[in-house]
């Protein structure tokens, strides 16, 4: 699925190993928008501060091609509400 946008997964920027607080840092510094399920996210994004852009997964377990239907399905939504300089977009 290609939507148009640049991405990059954690391990092919490094950071397999990486607490959240350094994925955090590198969004920030390479402008690019956390993708997760982790809900640690929600309180760096929610800082003042923060900066970056975070989106929410809160599907639950669910078969990836399903997971990427839904992104493909919403992910208009999603742009428009970061363009629009939302922080935090909760998918569920």
């Amino acid at each position: 699925m290609s939507l148009g946008g640049d991405c990059v997964h954690v391990i092919e920027a490094g950071l397999t190993e990486a607490s959240d607080a350094e994925i955090w840092r590198y969004a920030l510094e390479n402008e690019r928008i956390v993708i997760s399920k982790d809900e640690d996210f929600l309180y760096l994004a929610s800082k003042e501060e923060a900066g970056a852009g975070f989106v929410w997964v809160r599907l639950g377990n669910c078969r990836t091609a399903a997971l990427l239907a839904e992104f493909e399905r919403l992910w208009p939504r999603i742009q428009a509400s970061l363009g629009a300089g939302g922080r935090i977009i909760e998918l569920s």
